[in-house]
């Protein structure tokens, strides 16, 4: 035998092969975690500078969009004439003040600025609307140079302690001359109230490197240099800078996306990458396992067979002897199916038979009227010829010519009800089978006092079914209605058209006592009946296999207070 189908070999051989993948496997790992560390790292600090440029970006329009609302405020003011009066020398001064104090107070009311302010060309406060700075205004010596320069001021101040605003400043001018400056003063506490909300630190500074605005308060009016040094924060230690120019006001507008977010991605790799190696290493040695396993099984599996191969073979015959059996048996149980068959047919008939029994003595009493009247009309007419009355006799062999058909037509249903019926299916008109059933029925049901109504809907509506055997459903159903009717003054048997597509649904409903709820279930049994002692107990079972024979259904739709019976059939085009 080769020696790779002797156990040691195999195990020697499948040892060297997983020293081999195990030293594979710590390459490829080393290789993956590093690639998947780059990756991730590249990816994370593109998404955190792009998150904080999208930052940047908002933030530097939220600052130019408030500057921007406050800009055109003073020399729109400047040019007003009412403005101008303020700092005629015609008033008195106490009048001027006043009337600045509430000009003052109605701009930056309307216009929601931190203040307004009115001073002369010579620096004096004039009046302001909320005195956030005292009798010093706020960045008054960078607005007066602006006004003298007749260009627009602007500049940064500070305002009680920590209190920050931006000065815009315009000159008012007559006549070539300086007369004064009016000032708006704008806040930002709804822009860093805004800010607050961001987990990454926001900042502007100043042309001296100073934090002018910042969602961290322990930042405010400290150098870059020294917020760096003792928090470690704007440098690249722990975050991100992301910053922009805004020239007009000589600020930088900063944001730090937070590093920790790279950290985390970067752990992630490696965790998944370890994972993803960890799992393809599993897979690799439990591969190897199964495939030794495999190998080593392969001997004993050949000895196995052997052992098998004997056994199969006396199984085999075992089987062929219990299939011989079991055929032998199926042929029986086919051919007792067959006689069952064909029993209940001969009981069904027998059954029919009991009912034309029934039907004939019923119908006797039809047929001798008819009888007893053709006597009196033949001898009334023998008279009436003798005596010369042609129209007379004409008249009475119409008459017995009509009891003739009827005495025809009589016998006709009960002979065609009494045969065997025809199998195959056919288009029938469903008031054909109802008239031959009513012809059968009705003797029955006037002695019984139960009247029978058809719904007029039903004329023309075809079904597949066969005639003899549709009439026998009907035939069923009014007998065993009239039988619950009996004792009954108002019986009434009502036939109704449900609905006509592809499918016709027939109605049979009576108003006597109905079922039992427990025996609804049993009704189409065979032999069930509720009249001890009368009736085979055969007319509904007979009704459900006629049915199921034309491919439609019975049911009891109502078991109490006058049964409901449904049928539904193949609708058919008449021929």
């Amino acid at each position: 035998m080769d020696s790779w189908h002797t156990g040691s070999a195999v195990r020697s051989r499948f040892f060297r092969l997983r020293a081999g993948a195990a030293l594979v496997l710590l390459l490829l790992t080393l290789a993956g975690t590093a690639a998947a560390w780059k990756l991730a790292t590249d990816r994370s600090r593109g998404y955190v500078q792009r998150q904080a440029a999208e930052t940047l970006a908002v933030q530097a329009e939220v600052l130019n969009g408030v500057l921007e609302k406050y800009r055109l405020i003073p020399p729109l003011l400047a040019r007003q004439d009412e403005v101008a009066l303020l700092f005629s020398s015609l008033a008195s001064e106490v009048s001027i003040q006043k009337r600045a104090r509430s000009l003052a107070e109605e701009i930056a009311g309307l216009s929601g600025a931190r203040d307004v302010a009115f001073f002369a060309a010579d620096g004096k406060l004039l009046a302001a609307a909320r005195d956030i700075f005292g009798d010093e205004p706020a960045g008054r010596a960078e607005l007066l140079r602006a006004a003298n320069e007749n260009r627009l001021g602007r500049t940064t101040a500070l305002i009680k302690g920590k209190s920050r605003v931006y000065a815009f400043g315009a000159g008012v001018r007559r006549n070539g001359q300086l007369r004064g400056v009016v000032a708006v003063y704008v806040g930002f506490d709804a822009v860093e109230r805004t800010w607050a909300l961001s987990a990454d630190p926001i900042f502007v500074t100043d042309s001296n490197g100073i934090v002018f605005l910042s969602n961290r308060e322990d930042w405010l009016l400290k150098p870059v240099s020294e917020i760096d040094a003792k928090f470690g924060t704007v440098g690249h230690t722990t975050h991100i800078d992301v910053m922009r120019d805004l020239p007009l006001m000589g600020w930088q507008l900063h944001v730090l996306g937070n590093r920790s977010r790279i950290v985390s991605a970067q752990s992630a790799a490696i965790g998944f990458s370890l994972l993803i190696f960890l799992l393809v290493g599993v897979i690799v040695f439990f591969v190897i396992g199964r495939i030794e396993d495999r190998v080593l099984l392969r001997r004993r599996e050949r000895a196995a067979a052997l052992r098998l191969e004997r056994a199969v073979r006396d199984r085999t015959k075992e089987l062929s002897r219990a299939n011989r059996n079991l055929s032998h048996e199926i042929e029986e149980r086919i051919e007792a199916e067959r006689e069952l068959k064909r029993v209940q047919h001969e009981l069904i008939q027998a059954a029919k038979l009991a009912g034309v029994g029934q039907m004939a003595a019923a119908l006797s009493h039809e047929i001798n009227q008819p009888l007893a009247a053709i006597e009196t009309y033949a001898g009334n007419t023998r008279k009436a010829l003798a005596l010369g009355r042609q129209e007379l006799a004409a008249g009475n062999l119409d008459r017995i010519t009509a009891m003739v058909a009827r005495i025809s037509e009589l016998s006709g249903t009960l002979l065609s009800f009494s045969r065997k019926p025809e199998t195959k299916l056919q288009p029938v008109a469903v008031q054909a089978a109802l008239h031959e059933a009513l012809i059968l029925i009705r003797p029955k049901a006037e002695r019984a006092g139960v009247a029978i109504a058809v719904d007029p809907a039903l004329d023309g509506v075809m079904v597949e079914a066969g005639r003899i055997r549709l009439s026998q459903v009907f035939v069923n159903l009014f007998g065993n209605a009239i039988d619950a009717l009996a004792g009954r003054a108002d019986g009434r048997i009502a036939v109704e058209l449900k609905s006509a597509g592809d499918e016709v649904c027939l109605h049979v409903r009576d108003n006597g006592p109905g079922i039992a709820p427990e025996l609804a279930g049993e009704v189409f049994e065979p032999f069930f009946t509720t009249r001890t002692g009368q009736g085979s107990g055969l007319g509904l079972s007979i009704v459900y296999n006629i049915m199921q024979d034309f491919g439609g259904s019975v049911t009891l739709l109502r078991a109490e207070g006058g049964a409901v019976f449904e049928l539904r059939l193949k609708a058919a085009q008449a021929d």
